[in-house]
């Protein structure tokens, strides 16, 4: 789903609290259509939030910075961001920027010709919590930051910024006047969030003086003591503040990972988490149970009386009765191991029992993420190169019946998702999935055969190989480590490029638009200036694979001429010099019968998932996809890897062939999209510089249209011209769309404005706890 970068992933879970929502202006309401799926945040009239409170809320870590513009922000420095730092625009509930009022009077693009000017009206009640006015000294030393003339600034981004001339005051202290060198369609996308001079004037305070603190802030709240020891970082209301005060009192976010959310939850040390699918379902499960029914509407115990579900649900009669025998057995020592185990098995299930009682006070808001998982194809190398066997593999997917796979058993839309660039709702969506086409297996087996892969070719390998199954599954994670671990499994990109891309792509991107492991954080990236950032992982060009390739058979003969010649000396024959050196071993033949095969080669694509406890969805998702390859004649090995190499060792490393990884959404598509999507560039050794482009599939015509639309100040067209590139994307069949993901909130009921945000931004001062029902509501 910084508010763009981590569009996080990260991260990225955003929603419009305030009442009433705000809306968006200008031509195009209808753009975009509905959004999937609206917010569930129990809105609430402010008048009916009790005024004070303390709300715990869960985040995957303790921020290493409070800075959003550094490498190594994630979405807890998001988070904090949003409640104590100016926004200038924040996203409605269709995921539309909006000024916002509490900052912002007004802010236009006054004058087009000869150069873009921007002007902002700053609210006049608008200050620092040092007493300062808010005015265009931030505003020049925020761009001084961040326009990447200076390198003693250690920023991850600069992203409109370098398109700035210059910044001035208007003919108030409260007008700033910005004029751009270059036309920026996306400028509502900068000074969000803006921080006081204090921070962006000097390079050592940007550094290092907000990596820790923020002495000045100006939010509904001000930022408190973080503990690393308690993992808590307190935000508390600000007394300085003009708008509207916030109605808790203070706003605790406490690091939990997410495998362990649901027993925190019990345990009462969260208010409000968002949770996997395995949380909403013990949830729903406890409520159930203390209605005294499951899903079947009847009685929740099992056979026998037995736990319907948790630790104890899985042991029959039998078993049970074997685990006695043994316990209460001859053998002392088989006995006491028994017990022992007996022992851990009923604490066990009496501490699930606990939970799941505690569990019944909480109920599950749902909605659908900004983030869209997709299939990636890494077209650097290998069949996939080929754009025929891509867009093959895309006609042969029911998108569909993938999403129902995810959303339906929630109760959520389950449409796939029609645009790379946006989510139904906003502006630039549009559904362009028809330039590649639909599921249609007749076009794939086409594409397939144009591609010059037959059925029942023949298979030329090594002696002594061993043909897999049509299917093979590898597990190179067994002891998966990765933290958060316990969420959904769809990896969010765009959090850690840095480390694992193109340096050019970390200068333009936010926080939230890096890679997130597995639980949805951003992955650490190196803090520092650019001369102390890792270098990029350059993916290897197609010479170097085949290289590769080539390399790998000729061990493999090279390893079958040494069998021979160690079973020969066993036997006895190579002592004799006279018979000279052993042949080399033939190889052997075999047809790939009803499968695809090429030049002595099956059609076979490595299919790289996570192995987290986490990741379960995910993997269900992409067995179906196998499954549907394997009706078109395409075999897939599913290797499964640990959750921390999943992205950085495999996906950004172009070491796959097939993944499934999600995208942040975003509001600024022109900026944030187009390195997604670049044409890989060659570098002097030969490899690619991709940036964020991961499936190494792009073209120059992609590459302009998202040049033009970014210097584009007509919005309608900006937007078209994004539809284009769209387009050209879904028919380069580099990456396909999936689904949105699914968004899974747990919250005490009587929690006001808080949820599952869906596309929004959270309106913090709004968030709450309801007041006690009054007599004549209890009437009502």
């Amino acid at each position: 789903m910084s508010q763009r970068r981590r569009r996080s992933l990260a991260l990225l879970t955003s929603g419009v609290l305030a009442l009433p929502l705000l809306t968006g202006c200008g031509a195009g309401e209808d753009e975009g259509g509905p959004v999937a799926a609206g917010q569930d945040i129990a809105t609430t009239a402010r008048e009916k939030v009790a005024d004070g409170g303390v709300l715990r809320w869960a985040v995957d870590t303790l921020p290493d910075t409070l800075n959003t513009f550094q490498a190594d922000a994630d979405t807890t420095t998001t988070r904090i961001a949003g409640a104590v730092l100016p926004q200038l625009f924040v996203l409605d509930a269709k995921g539309r920027p909006v000024a916002n009022p509490d900052y912002l009077e007004k802010a236009e693009v006054v004058e087009r010709e000869p150069k873009q000017v921007v002007l902002y009206k700053l609210n006049q009640k608008a200050v620092w919590s040092d007493g300062r006015e808010i005015g265009a000294a931030d505003f020049v030393a925020q761009w001084r930051a961040l326009n990447g003339k200076d390198s003693a600034y250690w920023t991850a981004r600069n992203a409109g910024y370098e398109r700035i001339e210059k910044i001035e005051k208007g003919k108030t202290d409260l007008e700033v006047r910005v004029t751009f060198a270059k036309p920026y369609a996306d400028w509502r996308s900068l000074f969000s969030p803006l921080y006081p001079k204090q921070v962006t004037g000097t390079p050592d305070a940007f550094n290092e003086g907000a990596r820790g603190a923020l002495k000045v802030t100006a939010g509904p709240f001000a930022l408190g003591a973080i503990d690393k020891k308690t993992g808590t970082a307190a935000l508390t209301r600000n007394p300085r503040w003009w708008g509207r005060q916030a109605k808790l009192d203070t706003l605790v976010l406490t690091a939990v990972p997410r495998a362990e959310r649901a027993a925190a939850l019990a345990a009462g040390k969260l208010d409000v988490a968002e949770i996997d699918r395995n949380g909403a379902d013990r949830i729903a499960l406890a409520r159930r149970d203390a209605a005294g029914k499951d899903a079947t509407g009847k009685g929740g115990a099992g056979s026998g009386g037995a736990p319907a579900h948790g630790p104890g649900a899985a042991m029959t009669p039998a078993q049970a009765t074997l685990s006695w025998a043994v316990a209460f057995g001859t053998d002392e020592d088989k006995a006491t191991a028994e017990k022992e185990s007996r022992d851990k098995h009923v604490a066990s299930v009496k501490r699930y029992a606990d939970e799941q009682t505690a569990l019944r006070n909480f109920t599950v808001r749902k909605s659908l993420e900004p983030a869209y998982t997709q299939l990636a194809m890494n077209g650097s190398a290998g069949p996939l190169a080929d754009e025929r066997v891509r867009r093959a593999v895309a006609r042969a997917l029911d998108r569909k019946a993938l999403a129902e796979l995810v959303l339906k058993p929630l109760g959520l839309p389950a449409k796939p998702v029609g645009s790379h660039v946006a989510l139904a709702g906003q502006r630039a969506y549009a559904d362009n999935s028809d330039a590649l086409g639909g599921q249609d297996m007749q076009a794939a087996q086409a594409l397939l055969a144009d591609a010059g892969w037959r059925r029942g070719g023949k298979i030329t390998e090594p002696a002594g190989a061993k043909a897999g199954p049509e299917s093979e599954s590898q597990d190179d994670g067994k002891t998966p480590s990765g933290p958060g671990t316990g969420n959904d499994g769809l990896y969010i990109v765009g959090q850690d490029d840095e480390a694992n891309g193109d340096p050019r792509s970390a200068a333009g991107q936010r926080p939230q638009d890096r890679p997130a492991d597995p639980g949805g954080r951003p992955l650490a990236a190196a803090p520092g200036g650019a001369q102390d950032r890792p270098s990029p992982v350059l993916a290897p060009a197609p010479f170097g694979a085949q290289q590769e390739v080539s390399l790998l058979a000729q061990a493999a003969r090279v390893a079958a001429v040494d069998d021979g010649k160690r079973s020969a000396a066993r036997d006895g024959d190579a002592a004799d010099p006279a018979k000279g050196s052993p042949a080399p071993a033939k190889q052997a033949t075999r047809t790939s019968g009803a499968m695809l095969a090429k030049d002595g080669k099956a059609l076979t694509l490595r299919f790289v998932l996570p192995a987290g406890p986490g990741s379960e969805s995910l993997r269900a998702v992409g067995e179906r996809i196998a499954q549907m390859l394997r009706k078109v004649g395409v075999n897939t090995e599913t290797t499964k890897v640990a959750d921390d190499s999943f992205f950085k060792d495999h996906v950004a490393s172009g070491q796959y062939d097939l993944a499934l990884y999600s995208w942040p959404a975003t509001a600024y598509p022109a900026t944030d999209a187009r390195p997604i999507f670049a044409k890989p560039e060659p570098a002097a050794d030969g490899s690619l510089l991709v940036e964020q482009n991961y499936t190494r599939v792009g073209t120059d015509h992609i590459d302009q249209l998202f040049d033009q639309a970014v210097g584009e100040l007509n919005e309608e067209q900006s937007r078209e011209l994004i539809r284009k590139a769209d387009a050209r994307i879904w028919a380069a069949a580099g990456s396909i769309p999936l689904y949105q993901r699914p968004e899974l909130v747990a919250v005490k009921p009587g929690l006001a404005n808080a949820g599952a945000f869906g596309l929004g931004t959270p309106r913090y001062q709004d968030i709450g706890w309801k007041k006690p029902p009054t007599a004549k509501d209890k009437k009502k």
